[in-house]
């Protein structure tokens, strides 16, 4: 099931299963999204082998508005400015 950047928030983020990486850019992405009022989706790339080889080896990757914003980790202040 491959997702539709536009349909899923102002922020998706690919993600997987037991990747630690993708576990704090979540933390992350869920409190600045939160301070800011916005919303975010989770999409795992394993489940699309499409989206696998496409993100597989940068997850966590993280999209603003559609556009790729960060990869492997997320920055704080420069989703928040993104976001603002």
């Amino acid at each position: 099931m491959s997702a539709d950047p536009a349909a899923a928030g102002r922020v998706l983020v690919y993600s997987r299963e037991g990747c630690h990486l993708c576990a704090q850019a979540l933390e992350v992405v869920a409190r600045v999204c939160a301070d800011v009022g916005t919303t975010y989706s989770v999409v795992d790339v394993d489940t699309d082998p499409a989206l696998q080889q496409e993100y597989g080896e940068q997850v966590p990757v993280t999209l603003v508005d559609g556009r790729r914003h960060d990869f492997w980790r997320v920055d704080e202040g420069r989703l928040r400015a993104a976001l603002a």
